[in-house]
Parts: C-alpha cells; sequence; structure tokens
C-alpha cells in the first residue's frame, strides 16, 4: 500500500536544495494522492509537473493503481508553516486562535516563533459622540494560532 512516508521520501529527495516543500499529502483508500507545494518564492505548474513526474518514476503502477495531483498550496487554504508568513508581508490575515477568538489584520512581520500583526479597530471617542479609528500592533505566536488564511480581494 502507498503511504504519506514513501511519498514525503520521494518529495524531499526531488525537492533537496530548492526553495520549494510539501505542505500537505493526502491519499484515499483507493489510491488517490493529493501533494500539495509551495514555495519561498511561489510554485509555477512546471514545479508540479515536475514533481509529478518524480513520484510516478519511483511509483511501480503494475504493483498499486493510483491516481496522482499535485497543485500548489492554494490561495484559500490555511497557511501551514512558519516559513509561509514571510512570503505574505504586508497581506491582510484572518486568524483564529487556539481560544476560538479572531482577528484580522495586517501581516507586519514573521520569524520562527510569530508573527507581528496591524490591526484597526473603530472604538469610541474619548470625548464626543461617534467612533475613531485605532491602530494597534499584535505579537501573535505561531503556538497561538489555530488557522490562519490570506484575506484574498477580489
Amino acid at each position: 500500500m502507498i503511504n504519506k512516508e514513501t511519498i514525503n521520501t520521494i518529495c524531499s529527495a526531488h525537492l533537496a536544495g530548492t526553495s520549494l516543500y510539501v505542505t500537505g499529502i493526502r491519499i484515499s483508500s483507493d489510491n488517490k494522492i493529493n501533494v500539495f507545494l509551495d514555495g519561498d518564492e511561489g510554485v509555477t505548474i512546471k514545479d508540479c509537473v515536475a514533481l509529478s513526474r518524480a513520484i510516478e518514476g519511483e511509483l511501480n503502477r503494475d504493483k498499486e493503481d493510483f491516481s496522482l495531483d499535485v497543485s500548489s498550496h492554494g490561495a484559500a487554504t490555511p497557511l501551514a508553516f512558519p516559513r509561509q508568513y514571510k512570503r505574505h508581508i504586508g497581506r491582510e490575515l484572518e486568524i483564529v486562535k487556539t481560544d476560538s477568538s479572531k482577528m484580522e489584520g495586517k501581516l507586519l512581520s514573521s520569524d520562527d516563533e510569530g508573527i507581528d500583526l496591524e490591526v484597526s479597530t473603530r472604538e469610541n471617542k474619548t470625548l464626543g459622540k461617534g467612533k475613531t479609528t485605532v491602530i494597534r500592533q499584535y505579537r501573535i505566536p505561531f503556538s497561538e494560532m489555530k488557522e490562519t488564511k490570506i484575506k484574498l480581494k477580489y
């Protein structure tokens, strides 16, 4: 039976020395293999095709039948690794924290421990009626993040 470890080993060998990395592998009970790829400078169709051919070259179709799909991580897919955040500095994020609270803001920076997020909120004025926009910066460790998605602008 084809397993994730086998696919991961093939991918790691093929991607060694590149800025590309695997963000996910799914294998269904009927051997439908999905591999999700990301890179520090993005992913091209050519990258996906090359990895697909490398995987197919290592697996034996005569021994086990399978279908294979290699694709980019996807813009709407939650970020899975700290290294993915660096590419998205300056973009708007939606974060669900481990305590189920939600935050939205602009990604200012990222390192191995967490991110710095700029959050803009409307708050009541201290004097008089109405609201004012307040901008605050927050440091959010990766350990406190449950899910992070890029806010797409249409």
